[in-house]
């Protein structure tokens, strides 16, 4: 009999440990790798999630009633929190089993927004580049303190952000229409239409993919705001972003996540924006701990002790 497969999405798989291939290969099953080394298009997995294909360790595919549609598949396995890539309803009627590992990037996520925040706002990549190329170049940046932050999403991600800006002793306003004001203890909840306005620092970590900030939003913006986006790549306008970015309007912008990835674009060659190539979950212990979590699902959905 032909050992059933498991498919890998997230191109960098098990490259800090092998541990969580060792448990699929121990509980008997083939391992496909991601062939590309990238996010796999739909085409790709059509091609790859063959009949004996019975899980895919997920990264941020399009898996969607298109792709899942006539396949053997019956476990997606999320490395990651988020699940707008998967077509929940066509799982359903389909009986594909769907899991994630919902707190496994909240810490790393959250410490790279603080990090790059910080970054931006005291232009350290700026002096950085020009120290390098033989440059002694000052500038003043601008600090924390005293700041209106809007934080778009206050999911697990967003909570976290919250509690490490508060040592900094910022305003913290919530836009999230699932929450209910009585369950914040110091945050200001307010529309987005509302927070915009009065926001010094814009920080996405919103779920779904809907376009948040376009030209209009940024429009309505204090000039000299910075925008922050580690959500999805669709959530603000790249295009508005450089537009803004080039009139003034905006100070600074750090992405980690495009609407097309790899990414190559309008933003490149703007100082004023920190790009990072999606590695809010890339630190040795997230990867390690939400890589074993999703193998463990996996066979768990499969009836399988892992």
């Amino acid at each position: 009999m032909v050992a059933q497969r498991i498919l890998i999405g997230p191109s960098s798989f098990a490259e800090i440990d092998k541990g969580p291939l060792k448990k699929l290969t121990g509980a008997g099953f083939q391992v496909i790798d991601n062939p590309y080394k990238r996010k796999l298009t739909r085409e790709e997995l059509k091609e790859l999630l063959r009949d004996d294909v019975c899980g895919i360790v997920a990264g941020l595919e399009p898996l969607d009633r298109d792709v899942l549609q006539g396949r053997k598949l019956k476990v997606i396995s999320r490395v990651g929190s988020g699940l707008s890539n998967v077509d929940l309803d066509a799982c359903r009627e389909l009986g594909i089993k769907v899991c994630s590992t919902p707190n496994g990037p909240t810490e790393a996520v959250a410490e790279l927004t603080m990090g790059s925040l910080l970054a931006m706002l005291r232009m350290i990549p700026q002096m950085s580049e020009a120290l390098h190329g033989g440059r002694w170049e000052k500038r003043i940046g601008t600090q924390l303190q005293g700041k209106t932050v809007v934080i778009v999403g206050y999911g697990r991600i967003g909570r976290r952000v919250g509690e490490l800006l508060r040592p900094f002793g910022v305003q913290l306003v919530v836009v999230d229409p699932k929450i209910d004001a009585s369950s914040l203890a110091d945050e200001q909840l307010m529309t987005l239409q509302g927070a915009l306005p009065i926001a010094d620092i814009v920080t996405l970590h919103n779920s779904g993919e809907a376009c948040l900030i376009g030209e209009e939003e940024i429009s309505r913006m204090k000039t000299g705001v910075f925008l922050l986006n580690v959500a999805r790549g669709g959530v603000i306008s790249e295009a508005a972003l450089a537009d803004g970015i080039k009139k003034g309007s905006v100070a600074g912008a750090w992405l980690d996540t495009f609407a097309k990835e790899p990414y190559r674009g309008v933003l490149e060659g703007l100082p004023q924006v920190i790009l990072t190539p999606h590695v809010g979950s890339y630190t040795t212990e997230c990867r390690i701990g939400m890589e074993n979590e999703a193998v463990s699902n996996l066979l768990s959905a499969l009836n399988i002790n892992g």
